[in-house]
């Protein structure tokens, strides 16, 4: 009886063992892998590269990048007018010459800003939403920027605002949102048209797209 139970508490001493943990790394790098992967379109799986890669680079790379980081967390700030990021406020396109100050353009992220500016199309003012109204999400009226941009459509010079939001159904929704909050300025409330995109093909398009596109044509 003895020998068995013995044999019982060496059961149990190996049930309450703890379990063996395999790291490949150490925390530092787990932790940079983890932080890489919270970027969008990496995974863990291409965190994981990207770390790898950054630490075989680490004079070519990872040095200058964690140099560039610090410096762009320690000086880049949120225009106070127009929402967009630099290290200047007001920020460079709105302190940039020759933009017409007439013609707002209001589009719901940053990124959204610098792919208008990359086309050179606009030369007027921006102002940046900071998202859309999402009753799923919980995102509020009182969450975006909309305030602001009522003030700034209130300004005696300005004629246009340009909705430059998204195709999405959130999107929409805001920019209804907006319409009926300009509706009591004297300002013309417009929109980016919506259709076929330049060397599109109608076999490969949807039918919102093709809906939208009629009724849009000119």
């Amino acid at each position: 009886m003895r020998p068995a139970r013995q044999a019982g508490r060496r059961s149990d001493a190996s049930s309450q063992a703890p379990p063996m943990i395999n790291r490949s790394a150490g925390p530092e790098i787990l932790r940079l892998i983890d932080l890489l992967s919270k970027l969008p379109g990496l995974g863990p799986r291409s965190a994981r590269r990207a770390a790898l890669h950054l630490l075989k680079k680490r004079d070519q790379l990872l040095n200058p990048l964690a140099a560039a980081l610090a410096d762009a967390s320690a000086k880049v700030e949120i225009c106070r007018q127009c929402g967009n990021f630099d290290t200047v406020n007001p920020c460079s396109v709105c302190i940039a010459p020759g933009r017409d100050s007439s013609v707002i353009c209001a589009v719901e992220e940053v990124g959204d800003l610098w792919a208008m500016e990359r086309s050179g199309v606009f030369r007027g003012r921006y102002h940046v939403v900071g998202g859309t109204l999402s009753a799923l999400d919980g995102v509020r009226p009182d969450d975006l920027n909309i305030a602001g941009l009522v003030e700034r459509a209130g300004a005696t010079d300005v004629r246009e605002v340009i909705l430059a939001l998204n195709a999405t159904v959130d999107g929409q929704t805001t920019a209804h949102y907006i319409t009926d909050r300009l509706a009591h300025l004297p300002v013309k409330v417009t929109r980016l048209a919506h259709g076929v995109p330049v060397g599109g093909e109608l076999d490969h398009l949807d039918d919102g797209t093709i809906a939208a596109a009629m009724a849009s044509r000119r």
